[in-house]
């Protein structure tokens, strides 16, 4: 596995903290969106359907830093929106890592070469470039020729200058498990520091509402797919605890925690998860308290909670599972690569 000692080391001493202080609801990544504009127009994505006035809107990096110190988690995924197309990107990222989190810069990699200068290689900073295919089949998902060769471009250079790069695969109905394998046996050749596979979740708004995965369908199609990696004949780089790669192909059942990635943008803290659209707090605090969580997640009857496998919300499940003594050395032996 890909998640380095250092980010396996503290996320597990938080982990910790939290049960010994007795917490039954914390969270594990913010998911930071800083903006909702985009340089593409993805079917599957909800972001840039949003109103004109919010689509020019920005978190300043002072209400980036205020949420991060509200929230705690250890890990900030910033999402978006093209996060590249903030301004002060670059003041966000330092003002992060400053603080040692472990940032996750979301990117379709349009930007991302030309955007190199801005940053520092940091073990606290890694580029995450959203890959859904090889060639044409992934400028094809993001309705955009070019937009694949330009991305690859750019992750080999962030690497020749020493950053840390994963990529994001979203999974959606209708794909074929020969072309993801595919592409993460390309992925390989390009050194990379992990990859990250999701299925397709269903954002409210996203104009495409047709290939969105079903939950039986999900366990089908990820366990064609990992196939070969869980018979050892492929070790490709996940970026994953495996339990929750066990969750994806029907070995562990899990329920979600939908607390566990809160996300924050310029509409305050959305909720009750990244994915559902049901209005906005102004604090975390909020978020925490007047939600009624028990509405939410596959046990709690909510048609919109019955299908989602995302990661979001089950890997944050699988962390804390794997807390547990009878997972303790498979999940932190897979960080020293003992299993695959």
């Amino acid at each position: 596995m890909a998640i380095h000692l250092q980010q396996a080391f503290e996320v597990g001493k938080y982990l910790v903290t939290q049960r010994l202080k007795g917490r039954k609801r914390f969270p594990l990544v913010l998911m930071l969106e800083p903006l909702f504009r985009c340089n593409l127009a993805c079917p599957g994505c909800g972001k840039i359907q949003h109103p004109t006035d919010v689509l020019k809107q920005n978190l300043t990096p002072e209400q980036c830093f205020a949420a991060v110190e509200e929230c705690g988690a250890p890990i900030v995924s910033i999402p978006g929106g093209e996060p590249l197309l903030h301004p002060q990107i670059d003041q966000i990222v330092k003002g992060l890592v400053d603080r040692k989190k472990f940032v996750y810069l979301c990117t379709n990699g349009l930007l991302l070469e030309k955007s190199l200068d801005k940053f520092q290689p940091s073990s606290y900073l890694t580029f995450s470039v959203h890959l859904d295919g090889v060639g044409e089949l992934h400028d094809k998902c993001v309705d955009r020729k070019g937009v694949f060769e330009i991305a690859v471009k750019a992750i080999r250079a962030a690497k020749a200058r020493g950053f840390r790069v994963t990529t994001n695969t979203t999974v959606f109905e209708g794909a074929n498990p020969k072309e993801i394998q595919d592409l993460f046996d390309f992925l390989e050749t390009l050194k990379i520091d992990g990859m990250m596979i999701s299925p397709g979740y269903s954002y409210e708004w996203a104009p495409d509402q047709e290939h969105f995965l079903k939950q039986e369908r999900t366990r089908a199609l990820f366990r064609e797919i990992l196939t070969p990696f869980k018979a050892g004949k492929k070790n490709w780089n996940f970026n994953h605890n495996p339990l929750f790669l066990d969750f994806l192909i029907g070995e562990r059942d899990y329920e979600c925690t939908p607390w566990g990635s809160p996300s924050y943008s310029v509409l305050g803290w959305q909720k009750p998860c990244y994915l559902l659209n049901e209005g906005h707090y102004a604090t975390f605090q909020e978020l925490l308290e007047k939600t009624d969580w028990s509405q939410y997640g596959r046990a709690s009857g909510n048609p919109k909670c019955a299908d989602c496998m995302v990661h979001c919300g089950y890997e944050p499940t699988a962390a804390m599972d794997a807390m547990e003594p009878q997972n303790v050395a498979r999940s932190f032996g897979s960080v020293l690569g003992i299993f695959n």
